[in-house]
């Protein structure tokens, strides 16, 4: 029983370092090519799909439809996106990128690859697959269990 209570402070401390290392993804300022970390990923979503439901992105983002809302009008207004009625469903709206759009998704895509980079050159060659095999899998336990339980409610 005790091992168990140790990994479970672990975990702890492993969620806790993951969320101040990541604390810059979750700023609302400009990290690269003027955006901000969420809405670069939008942009990305956008350009793996060619063409984007706003309604899909409530989910992509994990954030409530005012949120998204915030998040898309300065890409908006920037020019970097597109916004039209869906040709399927006269209710819904969907976005596409502009040539600017495009341009500054490749740029902060290449801010970041360049990141990574240095992220990766940072752990332990021989490991790294198994790091980031890791970490999806913690990634997705934590996902799993936050679906069907709130340690704040």
């Amino acid at each position: 029983m005790k091992k168990n209570k140790d990994n479970q402070v672990e975990l702890i401390d492993v969620f806790i370092g993951l969320a101040q290392a990541t604390r810059c993804c979750r700023q609302d300022t400009a990290f690269c090519g003027g955006v901000t970390f969420h809405q670069f990923v939008i942009l990305d979503a956008v350009a793996k799909n060619k063409e984007l439901k706003i309604s899909d992105l409530h989910s992509l983002l994990a954030v409530e439809k005012s949120t998204t809302t915030r998040l898309l009008n300065p890409l908006l207004a920037k020019g970097l996106l597109n916004k039209a009625k869906s040709i399927s469903d006269s209710r819904a709206f969907v976005l596409t990128l502009t040539k600017n759009g495009r341009e500054t998704h490749h740029r902060v895509q290449a801010c970041l690859e360049d990141f990574f980079s240095k992220v990766a050159g940072n752990l332990p060659a021989n490991k790294q697959e198994i790091i980031l095999q890791a970490v999806q899998t913690f990634i997705s336990a934590i996902k799993n269990a936050s679906g069907t339980f709130n340690c704040c409610s």
